[in-house]
């Protein structure tokens, strides 16, 4: 019976350290915002539709993490959706003509917003505003489009 019960409490500790590692994985994996600093500049950019794009999804540039989505929000007399960025001031020689797109992670993964800088001499400064934008590719609508759009017939056959 002595054998019985250090086999159980065997068990128990290693249950509760693989609990401890996935706590430990699920916040580490959550926690976007510490690796670009607390030295920022903000933002941002209009889009006709971003998809299902968060608050804290990153702002990368070439793939590479440059910032966060600090907030979104709906303007009421355009409909279009603003998104507030918050990038690393290592960025601050983004060009003003640098180009947003709401991008997918994979095939159904999270979206995020990646910059794609141009060629002006004048740098993005803190409040200004992203012109040139690409809205997300939202994959029922393409989905949708194809599926209703077979039975249509070409003009001249």
């Amino acid at each position: 019976m002595r054998a019985n019960y250090k086999v159980e409490f065997a068990s128990g500790i290693f249950l509760l350290l693989g609990i401890a590692a996935l706590i430990w994985l699920a916040t580490r994996a959550t926690d976007y915002g510490q690796e670009i600093g607390t030295d920022t500049y903000l933002i941002s950019a209009r889009f006709t539709n971003i998809g299902d794009l968060r608050s804290r999804a990153p702002v990368k540039i070439a793939g590479v993490p440059a910032g966060l989505v600090e907030s979104v929000e709906l303007d009421p007399v355009t409909f279009e959706a603003i998104v507030h960025m918050k990038i690393s001031s290592r960025f601050n020689e983004l060009p003003t003509d640098t180009g947003a797109s709401v991008l997918t992670s994979g095939v159904l993964g999270d979206r995020y917003i990646g910059l794609e800088p141009g060629g002006a001499p004048d740098f993005l400064a803190d409040g200004d505003v992203i012109i040139i934008t690409q809205s997300a590719l939202v994959l029922e609508q393409i989905i949708g489009k194809y599926l209703f759009n077979t039975g249509e017939s070409k003009e001249g056959e």
